[in-house]
C-alpha cells in the first residue's frame, strides 16, 4: 500500500473517536508549524531528498512527513508523485511563496500564514493583498437575473419567456 493511503487511513479514520482524532491533528499541526518555520527561514533553498531523508532532517516520523508532503504539494513549483511514493522516493520542497501563502489562507491555517517568517518574505501590504486575492477567488458572483419579458440572452430577438425561459 502506498504511504499516502496509509496516512489518509490514519488521519481521516472513521473508526477513531473524536478525541483521538483531535489529539492527532493538534499534534500534527504543531509539527507542521515547526517544519514551516524552518522552511520559511530560507525560502529560496529547495530542500530535496528521499521521504525518509526529509523525515530525518525535520526530526519527524515518515508518516508525518507524508502528511506534510500531501499538504504542501499544491504549493510546489514541481509537484511530487505523492500518490505512489514510498520511503525512498526522491521529493523536493521547492515551493512558490505566493501560492503557499494563499493555500494557507484557503485552508484557514492562521497558525501558518501568520508565522513571523512571512514578514521577511512579504511586506504587510503584500500579505494583505495576497489574503484578499485568495478570499476573492472563492467568492461566486452571480450575473444579473433575466426577467421574463427581457430579450433572450441567446440573441434570438424573442422575449426570454418565449425562448430559452419557456420551460423554467
Amino acid at each position: 500500500m502506498a504511504l499516502l493511503q496509509e496516512w489518509r487511513d490514519v488521519a481521516y479514520s472513521q473508526e477513531a473517536d473524536k478525541a483521538q482524532l483531535q489529539k492527532f491533528w493538534t499534534n500534527y499541526f504543531l509539527i507542521e508549524k515547526g517544519i514551516y518555520e524552518k522552511l520559511l527561514t530560507n525560502p529560496d533553498e529547495v530542500v530535496r531528498g528521499t521521504v525518509k531523508d526529509l523525515a530525518d532532517k525535520f526530526e519527524v516520523d515518515v508518516m508525518t512527513m507524508v502528511g506534510f508532503l500531501d499538504g504542501i504539494n499544491d504549493s510546489l513549483k514541481v509537484q511530487n508523485p505523492i500518490e505512489e511514493m514510498d520511503e525512498n522516493t526522491e521529493v523536493n520542497l521547492g515551493f512558490d511563496n505566493e501560492m503557499l501563502y494563499k493555500n494557507m489562507v484557503d485552508a484557514k491555517a492562521d497558525w501558518l500564514y501568520e508565522l513571523p517568517q512571512w514578514d521577511e518574505i512579504f511586506t504587510e501590504e503584500q500579505k494583505k493583498e495576497l489574503y484578499k486575492e485568495q478570499k476573492k477567488s472563492g467568492t461566486v458572483v452571480k450575473g444579473p437575473k433575466i426577467g421574463r419579458n427581457d430579450p433572450c440572452p441567446c440573441g434570438s430577438g424573442k422575449k426570454y419567456k418565449h425562448c430559452c425561459g419557456r420551460n423554467k
